[in-house]
């Protein structure tokens, strides 16, 4: 009997044990699926970026679009901009001026690229003396005389004193060296791979970056229009869109304005002519309705140019200068105190075949002729556009440049800047209370007052680039200029 009991306390332990470890068995399951419900759904296919195969991959090297737009992807920065052209420290940890000329910037000794190796002193000299001979940076960094490196920090010699130079240092970091299949190598959220033949950008894992998109297919479309379509009708993903022409009418896909540091002016001859007179200079800039131009000749993607900086630039403090509408009267009075008879108020506006240009000189045409100025438009190839203004034929010109983050005006004021043409440097003074000031010599306001009064060219608007990119792509999109992908790790295809 007693055999029997305890076959059957067996029995029944057996038993229990078994529902024990089902129930357990069922609780792990559970477990891992409210877990594989929270991990993110990896994306190694959907996400498509154009690139120009016939072009370089390296940052220094690249000319095209395309390709530098890549660069931000997979390179960082010893400091980003944002959206307020403040610095904020990437790879770098900080900076001092020694003196007015020279610049220490620290580096972050735990950095390291994307192949393991350090990032010092003599890959950041590499990268800023690359850059200044870049098609993409080179033009910006005019301030920069060469760097040299002293261990984990670099010091930087400028040409001339500046105090945003640090504003400049935006420009990818790569190593010395390639990978060993040629790709250069950054520190930067995605790498370059060889996959089967074809270029790839494959995620790192470091740093906690956590994406959903793992891989991202480029795909080889090198052509504007044709990156138009592609963004349309889906076969890429996302573009950046710098409106060299007013691309805005033709994309369907999502988009977003993004600020950038390109100034749209009014070239004034100021050699001869009329506009060589101060005031009527001034009259013109009083007459222009900023707001309507942004608006209507650039659909929006613009803001009106109401300070000699842009708008955003807060590091200078609030400079605002130009209504952003006119003041039609104000404008009249102007040009009564330059004795000039209102007979002889003619003149002339010379632009190219942009149509957004185009669009701009018709509506200054409206606003000068409701001041009393009588304006003939003076359409011209690009090539003959370029020739007429170097040659000085022109009463005003519609022009386009960018500018540095360091809101360096020496193109206009140096003898050799690009766009000094009309420009009377003989006759000013404001270039040289403009260099006073950037040496501490001189305070901003004195600068702000020569240039109101002497209006050597007449800011109009600051053009905004877009960003594109699929209906299909969630995430709350917040790339700005030079960092277009800030928050990739949050973009996804899920429904």
């Amino acid at each position: 009997m007693q055999k029997k009991y305890i076959a059957l306390f067996l029995v029944l332990a057996v038993i229990i044990s078994c529902f024990t470890a089902c129930s357990a068995n069922s609780t792990d399951a559970e477990i891992t699926t409210a877990v594989s419900t929270t991990a993110k759904q990896k994306d190694n296919t959907t996400f498509k970026l154009s690139y120009t195969q016939a072009d370089s991959l390296d940052p220094f090297k690249a000319q095209t679009q395309n390709n530098q737009v890549l660069a931000s992807l997979v390179f960082e920065s010893l400091f980003d901009i944002d959206e307020n052209y403040e610095t904020v420290t990437n790879i770098a940890t900080g900076y001092a001026f020694t003196d007015k000329t020279t610049l220490r910037v620290d580096i972050n000794p735990k950095l390291k690229f994307s192949d393991g190796s350090s990032i010092d002193g003599e890959d950041v000299a590499y990268s800023v003396n690359a850059a200044k001979k870049s098609p993409a940076y080179g033009s910006s960094l005019g301030c920069i005389d060469y760097a040299s490196a002293q261990g984990n920090s670099v010091t930087i010699s400028l040409n001339y004193a500046n105090p945003y130079a640090v504003n400049l240092l935006t420009f990818p970091i790569a190593s010395v060296n390639d990978d060993r299949d040629g790709y250069p190598i950054g520190s930067g959220r995605y790498v370059y791979k060889n996959d089967n033949g074809k270029v790839v950008l494959k995620a790192t894992e470091e740093n906690g970056f956590d994406p959903y998109i793992t891989t991202i297919t480029l795909v080889n479309i090198a052509a504007a229009d044709s990156i138009d379509n592609a963004v349309n009708i889906g076969n890429i993903s996302f573009a950046f869109r710098d409106m060299s022409s007013d691309t805005s009418k033709r994309l369907s896909c999502a988009k977003k304005a993004v600020a950038m540091n390109n100034l749209v002016f009014l070239g004034v001859n100021s050699y001869s002519g009329i506009t060589s007179d101060p005031q009527i200079r001034q009259a013109i800039s009083l007459a222009l309705d900023r707001t309507v131009l942004a608006e209507s000749a650039y659909s929006g993607y613009a803001d009106a140019a109401v300070s000699i900086f842009h708008p955003s630039f807060k590091s200078a403090g609030d400079v605002t200068l130009f209504s952003d509408s006119a003041d039609t009267a104000m404008a009249k009075q102007a040009a009564n105190q330059s004795g000039i008879d209102g007979k002889d108020l003619s003149l002339s506006v010379l632009v190219d075949t942009n149509e957004n240009k185009i669009a701009c000189a018709n509506l200054i045409k409206t606003q000068l002729e409701a001041a009393g100025f009588s304006i003939k438009i003076e359409k011209e190839s690009v090539k003959e556009y370029r020739r007429r203004i170097s040659k000085g034929e022109f009463d005003l010109y519609v022009g386009e440049i960018k500018l540095a983050d360091d809101m360096c005006l020496y193109p206009f004021f140096d003898k050799s800047g690009g766009a000094r043409y009309g420009i009377n440097l003989k006759k000013l003074s404001c270039d040289d209370i403009y260099s006073q000031y950037l040496s501490g010599e001189a305070e901003l306001g004195k600068f702000v007052l020569a240039f109101n009064d002497e209006m050597p060219y007449i800011p109009l608007l600051y053009k905004k680039g877009m960003i594109c990119y699929s209906k299909a792509l969630k995430g709350d999109m917040q790339g700005y200029y030079g960092n277009f992908f800030s928050n990739i790790d949050s973009w996804n295809f899920t429904s």
